[in-house]
């Protein structure tokens, strides 16, 4: 490991991970009675108490621009947070924020994202509870930065998804179209949004999409493929779970415009990111349900994409178009730093 820290670092693949686990590594104290800490590495943790069950999430914004088709820093920052909750299972109901700006920011830019902020929560039912502000000098931070705290309960009749849990045999299904969120933003950061048309961030909550699938099948294993985009969370589903996974390229829905900017960018777009999507891991009696139930709901995109095997431990296939298998590795290096 490199004794700087580089943008490879910040992007959300190998790098991150090794990072991440080196410096925490000294924590003692990684739970609160034995409920989902920071061993887990998962999206939020855990805290049981003898008359709750709580998940929280905290996750920092700081995407580069911070306006972009589809949503804002703000509707960015909602939204991650809530999702971040909502996939191991529980409902969203409180939130904090965190704001630094930069001195000279524009008051209307502010009040637009922190509209979208509000917006966001208050149309999922999530309590604002309080947050902090604070200003730099100018050119000590890069406009803005948020950092959001979302706070949900699992039901008593509601068992804790984890991305650990996928079991041998799952179908692996994934809500709709993959890498929007990352497509746009890198084409963006490369100066070449004549070419988006009508394509925009996926940016948007989860929370429905995850209560569709709980109420039509046995969900064992669930992640939002942000930093790193599926390919990352199928690694992270496989490695944790003591599983393989394999996945049809045929299967994976992607738009063409994102597929057209993944070539001219030079990118896999099965290593972009999303802000609104989910891959799971469903017992496979339940799988057709989900995503039929997914599609009447309005997710027509829904697809079964591949299965979960026993062998080859911690490994993800990719089946090709052309009837070839790949291993789909974690993304390494700058694939688009401050994508969220």
């Amino acid at each position: 490991m490199s004794d700087r820290i580089t943008l490879a670092h910040g992007a959300g693949g190998k790098e991150m991970e090794a990072l991440i686990r080196k410096l925490f590594a000294r924590v003692k104290l990684r739970s609160i009675n034995n409920a989902v800490g920071l061993d887990y590495f998962d999206d939020a943790s855990q805290i049981i108490t003898s008359t709750s069950n709580v998940i929280v999430s905290i996750d920092s914004y700081t995407v580069d621009p911070i306006f972009f088709p589809g949503g804002n820093i703000g509707k960015l920052a909602a939204t991650g947070s809530i999702n971040d909750v909502a996939v191991m299972g529980a409902s969203p109901v409180a939130a904090l924020d965190s704001i630094v700006v930069e001195e000279g920011f524009s008051l209307r830019d502010l009040e637009e994202i922190i509209d979208s902020l509000v917006k966001v929560f208050e149309s999922e039912g999530v309590a604002l509870l309080g947050g902090d502000f604070k200003v730099m000098p100018k050119g000590k931070i890069d406009k803005i930065v948020i950092t959001t705290v979302v706070i949900g309960y699992l039901p008593d009749s509601h068992k804790i998804i984890l991305d650990s849990k996928a079991r041998p045999g799952d179908k692996v299904i994934v809500s709709g179209t993959i890498g929007e969120h990352g497509a746009v933003i890198t084409a963006l950061r490369m100066g070449i949004d004549a070419e988006l048309g009508e394509l925009k961030s996926d940016c948007m909550p989860v929370t429905r999409v995850m209560k569709i699938a709980m109420e039509n099948g046995e969900i064992h294993a669930a992640k939002d493929p942000t930093r790193g985009g599926l390919a990352m969370a199928l690694n992270e589903i496989a490695e944790k779970s003591g599983v393989s996974v394999i996945v049809d390229e045929e299967e994976i829905p992607i738009r063409d415009e994102v597929i057209a900017l993944s070539e001219m960018l030079g990118v896999d777009p099965l290593s972009l990111a999303c802000e609104g999507r989910v891959v799971m891991t469903v017992d496979p009696n339940d799988a057709e349900n989900v995503v039929k139930a997914l599609h009447r709901n309005g997710f027509s995109d829904a697809r079964i994409i591949g299965e979960v095997k026993k062998e080859d431990e911690g490994i993800v296939l990719l089946r090709t178009k052309a009837g070839g298998l790949r291993i789909l590795e974690k993304p390494t290096g700058e694939l688009t730093p401050r994508i969220c």
